[in-house]
């Protein structure tokens, strides 16, 4: 799916009475052409879903250590003070919407970001917040 896609279902024609009228500056025809670049609904509820998964703090500090550099379940364990249980918990949760990505090296398992849009993504959120 591409990022801007025709929605499914076109707006409703607004009514003639002007008390329907909108209150916005925008032209109807202005807006419709809105409508042909609106992000599809579909695509819409997998990137909610995308950043839901996000929004736990243990997954984020993980994420900022792999992205400083690739680290195998105890070392994220021990610097995150958290049970390997739980850290690779963690892990499969990123791995499973292709944040992270792993290799294994005899009984360690090593685990790096995906690709250079996670971590562009990251580093672009705490930039972000970092300007207040």
């Amino acid at each position: 799916m591409r990022f801007m896609e025709q929605p499914r279902h076109p707006l409703p024609e607004l009514a003639a009475d002007p008390i329907c009228a909108p209150t916005c500056t925008i032209p109807l025809q202005q807006a419709k052409q809105l409508q042909g670049r609106l992000l599809d609904i579909h695509k819409a509820q997998r990137m909610a879903e995308f950043f839901g998964l996000l929004g736990d703090a243990n997954r984020l500090r993980i994420l900022s250590l792999l992205a400083e550099q690739e680290l195998c379940v105890g070392d994220l364990a021990a610097a995150v003070a958290m049970s390997e249980s739980a850290v690779s918990h963690q892990l499969r949760t990123l791995k499973s919407i292709r944040l992270v990505q792993y290799r294994k090296q005899g009984r360690h398992v090593f685990y790096r970001l995906q690709d250079h849009h996670v971590l562009e993504l990251y580093q672009a959120v705490a930039e972000h917040l970092d300007e207040s």
